[in-house]
């Protein structure tokens, strides 16, 4: 084989080996970033805050990615990361319901299936808002629910007829959840620090930190995550791991400030997807502006990364790219950090503002490390569960 020939068929081994890399190691504002984020969050926090935090963060930055990794082992947890608003109707999307149950009901179908035909029950449903506490609630974040007909009998107009199966069908959930989960999942932080539980409050907290820098990404509001509608393919992954791999560390000032109580929280997480979304555009267009004024060969490069050869942006033109953003991926991670900081703040001062400093240190190191083995496995094991980036 000549030599031209198999420095040929070298780039497209080492593309395909870059490609199944990306898909299989690529997540939200990449590791990196959401361990930055996590880390420099802490240092927003006052000073009966900090002693705990600082002490731990080193596992509120590691474990900054837990949710990313459970992507790989839970079959709902990828609806927790995007809100797919664009979806729904146009900015500023005041069709969308603020609350999950309103969206649910609006959006979500009662079926039965009978003779291998599928029947909407909804106008059967007598009450809806109880159906909704009996059946639905417990499992919201799923997008399709197996109901048991003898109990879901009482509720229907037409109790007579015998299905197959009922299923609710829980649509709006597979457009993502992001702003109405972190509500919830804000709950749960306050009844840790509440309850003075060191483990749950170090993991609530770094997921919560997780989850908060997903909505700070313009790409995590829109169907068009990763440019897949606009010839913009791995735009995700530019947008939000190359750029601050490349520029973080050298040009960010990642130190912005003491974080705020939150009075409206729900106002607070939909005013940051909101936020995001409406850079959406601007992610867009300077992308495909930049794209067209650079030779498809200098656009992408072969790099060296943990034992493997991955395809990605060039340096030149990630700068380029990085340049015409005027400052946006900076913006967005200090936002990110004063928001999570904010939020931890937030929580513990509804929490009453307990003594974190009485708090026993009395973490199980070796569970907590099968933990992550069992996680890292879960990862490397298997195809995401839910949509990928």
């Amino acid at each position: 084989m000549k030599t031209k020939q198999l420095k040929a068929l070298f780039l497209f081994i080492a593309f395909l080996l870059s490609a199944q890399y990306l898909i299989s190691h690529h997540v939200v504002w990449g590791f990196f970033g959401h361990r930055l984020i996590n880390k420099m969050a802490v240092f927003t926090l006052p000073q009966e805050m900090l002693g705990l935090y600082k002490k731990h963060i080193h596992f509120i930055s590691v474990h900054a990615v837990d949710p990313d990794k459970r992507r790989y082992a839970l079959k709902n947890e990828a609806y927790r990361h995007y809100i797919d608003l664009d979806h729904w109707g146009t900015y500023p999307f005041e069709n969308i319901p603020r609350e999950l149950d309103e969206a649910i009901l609006k959006h979500g179908n009662l079926v039965g299936v009978k003779d291998k035909d599928t029947l909407n029950l909804n106008r059967s449903i007598i009450d809806i808002e109880s159906f909704y506490d009996d059946f639905i609630f417990l499992d919201r974040y799923s997008t399709s629910i197996s109901l048991e007909q003898l109990e879901v009998k009482s509720h229907l107009r037409d109790n007579t007829t015998t299905y197959e199966e009922l299923i609710f069908q829980n649509d709006f959930v597979s457009y993502g959840v992001l702003p109405y989960f972190l509500e919830d999942y804000y709950r749960i932080l306050v009844k840790v620090i509440t309850k003075g539980e060191l483990e749950s409050i170090l993991k609530v907290s770094a997921d919560i930190g997780h989850y908060i820098g997903d909505a700070h990404v313009p790409l995590h509001t829109t169907e068009n995550y990763n440019g897949q509608l606009t010839n913009q393919l791995g735009i995700h992954a530019f947008w939000e791991s190359r750029l601050p791999e490349l520029f973080a560390h050298d040009e960010y000032d990642m130190l912005v400030g003491k974080a705020e109580y939150i009075t409206d929280k729900k106002a607070y997480f939909w005013k940051i997807v909101m936020d995001s979304h409406f850079l959406l555009e601007e992610v867009l267009k300077d992308e495909l502006e930049i794209k067209s004024t650079f030779p498809e060969d200098k656009q992408f490069c072969f790099d060296n990364r943990n034992e493997s050869t991955v395809r990605t942006q060039c340096p030149e033109y990630s700068a380029a790219y990085h340049k015409a953003l005027d400052g946006m991926v900076e913006r967005r991670m200090q936002d990110a950090i004063l928001s999570i900081g904010s939020i931890w703040f937030s929580a513990w001062v509804d929490a009453g503002q307990p003594d974190l400093s009485s708090l026993v240190d009395n973490l199980d190191q070796e569970a907590l490390r099968k933990e992550q083995e069992r996680l890292d496995q879960a990862r490397n094991g298997n195809e995401s569960q839910g949509r990928g980036h």
